[in-house]
């Protein structure tokens, strides 16, 4: 975890924190109609669309709080 934060502080420092946070959450996005589609248009379990969706989430929501984490650490 500390890594992590290192990480997100010299991206902090370099000014790019945004710009990696909007990559996460489109990929995010991505992933959820990755995992809408799967569900929708094939016949594999439930299984595989949920943790595309759940990865999704996770993608979308974790960077931004990394972030903040971050700042309050540093």
């Amino acid at each position: 975890m500390d890594e992590i934060l290192d990480v997100l502080d010299l991206l902090a420092d370099s000014g790019l924190e945004g710009a990696i946070i909007w990559v996460f959450r489109i990929l995010g996005l991505l992933a959820i109609l990755a995992g809408i589609g799967v569900w929708l248009f094939t016949n594999i379990t439930l299984v595989v669309p949920v943790v595309l969706i759940i990865v999704g989430l996770v993608l979308i929501v974790v960077p931004g709080i990394l972030l903040q984490i971050a700042e309050l650490a540093g």
